[in-house]
């Protein structure tokens, strides 16, 4: 999809960022995994992980009317969780993740979803656009999240919940050892072990409201951030 399609969709670019490539020569790694999981991924992470996704968008507390972005849309799995009457705008940057993703929204006649295939690292949206942006185990697959962050935080709206559910090396230092051990082999299947939720908050001028652990075993967080 290019440039145009997102600057005759819901927002208008960002002018800083409209000119730029909506993919980075470093998520092509990451791309082509994707490419290879998504027949699969639904089985593999879909109920395991659906525990996370409903507490995700219940803590988003959506009202109607609200924008909500997704960052990371996937196969779409999260699509039905919304109420249908706000509107979501969900990005993805694996055309084949997407191509199964629009066919689920299809399925299910979704109509306030609508799916664009964009770089969660260079968003196109102005600043403020959103009421709750949302990062559905994502950050630990892209190449830059401390990125990523900044852009949800800079795309959400003053008051607004920044919402990121990701598995985060563990403050036990046995299991930290053991993530930053493993981190180096699992990149290669396309995610990290080690991304420090400290120093990813830190960095992105982010202050959690709430942490929450979820799934089960419970080696997921569900952190929930509001925009100052």
């Amino acid at each position: 999809m290019t440039l145009s399609h997102f600057q005759r969709g819901h927002f208008a670019a960002h002018p800083s960022v409209a000119n730029q490539p909506a993919t980075a020569g470093g998520n092509a790694f990451i791309d082509a995994v994707y490419a290879r999981l998504s027949p699969v991924y639904d089985m593999i992470f879909g109920a395991p992980l659906q525990p996370g996704r409903i507490a995700a968008v219940r803590q988003m507390a959506i009202c109607p009317g609200d924008r909500v972005l997704e960052v990371g849309a996937g196969t779409g799995i999260n699509a039905p969780l919304y109420p249908p009457d706000c509107h979501v705008t969900a990005i993805d940057l694996s055309a084949p993740m997407l191509d199964r993703a629009r066919r689920r929204v299809a399925r299910r006649g979704l109509a306030h979803v609508e799916l664009l295939e964009q770089d969660a690292a260079r968003m196109t949206f102005r600043n403020d656009s959103f009421d709750s942006v949302y990062a559905p185990y994502v950050m630990s697959v892209v190449v830059d999240p401390i990125r990523v962050a900044r852009e949800m935080r800079r795309v959400c709206r003053p008051g607004g919940r920044i919402v990121i559910l990701n598995h985060f090396r563990s403050t036990n230092a046995v299991l930290s050892r053991l993530e930053r051990a493993t981190s180096p082999l699992t990149v290669h299947v396309g995610f990290r072990l080690d991304l420090s939720l400290t120093e990813l908050l830190r960095q992105a001028d982010l202050w959690p409201a709430s942490v929450e652990r979820v799934n089960f075993p419970p080696m997921w967080s569900l952190v929930t951030c509001i925009k100052q």
